[in-house]
């Protein structure tokens, strides 16, 4: 929950619209620009592995299944890790290891994960998948144009995936890697810390709205594409909305924003 100065009431205002098409308007030109290589980690061999949709699809998709209690940044490292360990990421390689293998490492010579032995069951069930339900090439989860709903589906298929992993993998599939689909509808917001707050601030929910409330906001905000608006106020939160020292005068959203215009910042400082 938010305290102090955060606490800006939220009340449906005649401004939601403008916020939401605000929100939409940077989430689609996010959307539609030209394809670039992902910058998902400081380390570049790391990134050109994730990147790699073609040769090496699974590294996308096994990273995506890292994202548990763990930063961003060092969940999406975990597949380069395993590849530096292992001399490899072949998904021919990856299918002969078992799981006391893949533990091992997870962990040694130092952990790569917080949650190591829970992660290697991930790996170690999610290589599998990807051999009996792809023959071993996961880009068939979303080649051949599928919905938005089939490609969340069949990420929720994988071990230990919930809507958030499942959602936050299709919209880097549609939004950054440029990879068509029939439909977005399916594809709702990945409500992390940045984007509840942002929404909270915004005043587009309770300051200490949950996860599920947000996932519902945004369905209604942008019925046709709710994870839209993912990408803006993740954005917004990383560069300008931050836990403290909000630098709101530099925010695009300021003259719309509960939080800014409520004085609220100006009193914490």
């Amino acid at each position: 929950m938010m305290s102090g100065g955060d606490a800006v009431t939220h009340v449906e205002t005649r401004n939601e619209a403008a916020i939401r098409d605000r929100l939409v308007e940077r989430g689609r030109a996010l959307f539609d620009a030209r394809k670039e290589p992902i910058r998902f980690t400081d380390d570049d061999n790391a990134n050109t592995l994730l990147n790699d949709i073609v040769g090496c699809p699974h590294a996308f998709v096994l990273g995506c299944m890292m994202h548990v209690r763990e930063k961003a940044e060092r969940a999406w490292l975990v597949p380069y890790r395993i590849s530096q360990r292992f001399g490899g990421f072949t998904i021919e390689m990856l299918r002969q290891l078992s799981l006391p293998d893949m533990k091992r490492l997870m962990k040694e010579p130092d952990r790569i994960h917080r949650m190591p032995d829970r992660m290697a069951q991930r790996l170690h069930s999610g290589v599998q998948h990807i051999v009996a339900r792809y023959a071993g090439n996961a880009s068939r989860i979303w080649i051949d144009r599928p919905s938005s709903a089939e490609v969340v589906y069949r990420f929720r298929e994988f071990y230990g995936v919930g809507p958030k992993i499942a959602s936050m993998a299709a919209n880097i599939i549609a939004g950054l890697f440029k990879i068509e689909l029939t439909d977005h509808y399916s594809i709702d917001i990945s409500a992390d810390v940045h984007v509840l707050r942002v929404f909270g601030r915004l005043g587009l929910s309770e300051p200490d709205a949950t996860t599920e409330q947000i996932v519902y906001k945004a369905r209604a905000l942008h019925p046709q594409f709710p994870g839209l608006i993912d990408l803006p106020c993740w954005e917004i939160g990383r560069t300008w909305c931050k836990p403290t020292s909000p630098i709101c005068n530099e925010c695009y959203m300021s003259d719309l924003c509960a939080f800014a215009t409520s004085g609220a910042n100006s009193r914490r400082s």
